[in-house]
């Protein structure tokens, strides 16, 4: 059957309102999320010290921040290119992307963390001394990495963030109101400067937030690495959301294969670019050999680190090689279940792979089966108070633009 026979229904139908099973789980979801949060923080800092505690809480929040800001990426990309194929799936992103807003609030205990010394190495009084950096070398790294200027940067890059995505979100949900064309004119219009500010903003807090757990250590390229990520999984989500939706009765006649197909090609496209991108950095680290660099790869090299070894080639196979094959097909990118079971696995990995660059600067290994525990309940707490907060939203607007002139487009939809 041809998608072009795909009607267009009224902007009130309840195909476009979240089902009453989901919207009953936002608050349940809200509360153990929030209590599951402040456990696995609370276990891993009584068992393992607070740099591991605080270690487990960044992995929680920069898993939610990256969906957050892939998604940012997504809503500005599609304005950029003026895509209509996205349409259907868009309001999911933005869903997503407004969860900036929470998130710059859970950014506090890590600010905190940098004025009491729990998580960054470089607030540290005795690192210089205990590992022999010259001080010369540490005056300088300190005139970026003191915890005033850091602070003063986090908010700048949050107050963007969350300046961009109420922006886009509140033009979106006007237009649901309004259908004024005018509206998706002047989003397109920003969103190139809002492009590069994003790129800006996610470039450099990756280097504050992660990339400085290890402060002699710098890669030009772990931006790019963290924003792959972001992309990636904020993909995955979206095609996992579209499909948990549809299976409730949402939106059920609009998204169809065809848009599982075009998001199964960018996940695709994005795993190619995550392992491209992960190798670059490390070949190039390998390739110099400048000792300066190469000590957070050798923390994390199979041979050197009986923990962290196997982890890593483990990201090799499972994070790239199995889901390069998985979803290279076009026979599985067709079929909604398949993207889906994709889509769910590569969130697991994108989890291992930010544990991975995260918890080795806590200096005691991945801390046992607490220390997994720990993170892991961090993680799982972090991701459902933001689907609760997600649904909370939901709840309160459509699923889709109702009214976004390139709506009909999006219906019509077919690849070739």
């Amino acid at each position: 059957m041809s998608h072009h026979a795909v009607p267009l229904k009224p902007a009130d139908d309840p195909a476009f309102q979240l089902p009453a099973k989901l919207s009953g789980l936002s608050f349940p979801l809200c509360i153990v999320g929030l209590i599951a949060l402040v456990g696995g923080s609370f276990l891993g800092t009584a068992s393992l010290g607070g740099r591991f505690g605080m270690s487990s809480y960044l992995t929680a929040y920069m898993y939610a921040l990256t969906l957050a800001l892939g998604s940012m990426f997504f809503v500005l990309i599609q304005h950029l290119a003026r895509a209509g194929w996205s349409v259907v799936v868009r309001r999911i992103a933005e869903l997503m992307m407004i969860m900036i807003i929470p998130l710059a609030i859970l950014f506090i205990p890590i600010v905190w963390s940098a004025y009491a010394g729990s998580l960054y190495s470089w607030s540290d009084p005795g690192y210089q001394a205990e590992h022999g950096v010259p001080a010369l070398v540490w005056a300088e790294k300190l005139r970026w990495l003191n915890p005033g200027w850091f602070a003063f940067r986090a908010v700048l890059y949050l107050t963007i963030w969350c300046g961009i995505a109420w922006w886009y979100f509140s033009k979106s949900q006007l237009q649901d109101q309004t259908g004024e064309i005018t509206l998706t004119e002047r989003m397109q219009a920003r969103s190139g400067p809002c492009v590069i500010l994003f790129a800006f903003c996610t470039s450099f807090a990756a280097f504050d937030w992660v990339m400085s757990l290890a402060p002699m250590w710098f890669s030009t390229m772990f931006g790019v690495y963290i924003f792959t990520g972001s992309i990636l999984s904020a993909h995955c989500a979206i095609a996992l959301l579209s499909f948990i939706l549809q299976k409730q009765g949402a939106m059920r006649d609009e998204v169809t294969v065809e848009h599982y197909h075009d998001l199964g090609k960018l996940i695709f496209g994005f795993i190619c670019f995550w392992g491209y991108i992960s190798f670059s950095q490390y070949m190039l680290i390998w390739y110099g050999n400048i000792p300066e660099e190469t000590h957070w790869y050798a923390t994390r090299y199979p041979g050197f680190s009986e923990t962290w070894g196997p982890i890593s080639i483990a990201l090799m196979v499972l994070h790239w090689g199995l889901p390069f094959a998985g979803i290279m097909s076009r026979h599985v990118r067709r079929r909604p279940w398949a993207v889906a079971f994709w889509s769910a696995y590569i969130l697991v990995l994108h989890f291992v792979d930010l544990y991975w660059a995260i918890v080795p600067e806590a200096g005691i290994g991945a801390g046992g089966a607490v220390g997994v525990a720990s993170t892991l309940l961090c993680v799982v707490g972090m991701i459902a108070l933001m689907l609760g907060l997600v649904l909370i939203v939901a709840g309160n607007s459509k699923l889709l633009p109702v009214r976004d002139p390139r709506l009909g487009e999006s219906l019509a939809f077919e690849n070739f």
